[in-house]
């Protein structure tokens, strides 16, 4: 007996992940097996992220194992915030391999877990301290958020920034980030709002080369050395990121979060700061 396993965003119990012998299955069918609504799978059809092998002879949408192989492959990039344009980029991407890409999710969620896992530890020695059983170190305190951003920079740019500035310079950022104290914790979170609002202040004026956005590169120079190891800033290594805001698709979304257009702004302004 076959078995084919859907993950939809949590652990499942054997007895949900049902065994079945069949090779086709309705909509219906599907979206029971993978813990979704019939509604979902249609929608994704729409997207042309998830087609149906056929439609049978009664009208029904027939789905076969590849379109089961290819849902669980949709479900995963799901449940790790993946957004559905990029999901089907991915996947109908010439020569795309599944088992690399499931490597990927494992050891995604292998780290996820394991960053749950501090967060929990955390949680319970607060409690312990509260009962006055143990004293918590501020560095303690602040663990698994700061593994948690740690955790998060990886899976979204690791892979860019280690082939740009090497593995050495990230795991010693990583350390210094994971080594800072409450205060330093406190003055990044503080500093990240103020450049923020700064930025958008100086986009309204519209001169990269202007007093208010040459004040949001000093800022953006003061938190990228909160992250950066120690005497390693240079222009050269500011001017690299200010081009990967706009090059790369991720970092100008972060940007254009802010205000539209705030990536290239930033460009901009950093390119009139190091001058």
């Amino acid at each position: 007996m076959h078995k084919v396993g859907i993950y939809n965003g949590g652990i499942k119990d054997a007895h949900i992940m049902e065994a079945y012998i069949m090779e086709e299955y309705t909509i219906n069918g599907l979206a029971k097996i993978a813990g979704v609504s019939a509604r979902t799978l249609r929608y994704y059809e729409e997207c042309g992220l998830l087609r149906p092998r056929r439609d049978g002879s009664n009208g029904y949408r027939i789905y076969g194992r590849p379109e089961v192989g290819r849902l669980q492959q949709i479900l995963f990039y799901r449940e790790l915030g993946v957004g559905l344009a990029s999901i089907k980029q991915i996947l109908s991407a010439p020569g795309f391999e599944p088992l690399p890409v499931l490597n990927g999710h494992l050891a995604a969620l292998k780290a996820r877990r394991g960053q749950i896992d501090i967060l929990i530890r955390n949680v319970e020695k607060s409690i312990q301290e509260m009962k006055g059983e143990i004293s918590m170190s501020d560095t303690e305190r602040f663990e698994g958020f700061k593994q948690k951003l740690i955790d998060d920079n990886e899976r979204q740019y690791g892979e860019e920034l280690r082939a740009k500035h090497g593995d050495e310079i990230m795991d010693r950022s990583n350390a210094q980030l994971k080594g800072m104290t409450k205060e330093q914790y406190e003055e990044s979170e503080r500093l990240t709002q103020e450049l923020g609002s700064t930025l958008k202040a100086a986009l309204a004026q519209g001169d990269p080369a202007g007093p208010l956005a040459q004040k949001a590169c000093g800022l953006h120079k003061e938190w990228l050395c909160f992250y950066w190891p120690d005497g390693q800033y240079s222009k050269e290594m500011h001017l690299g990121m200010a081009q990967m805001y706009v090059a790369d698709e991720r970092f100008k979304a972060y940007y254009d979060n802010i205000a539209p257009g705030m990536a290239e702004f930033l460009r901009d302004a950093i390119q009139e700061f190091c001058k």
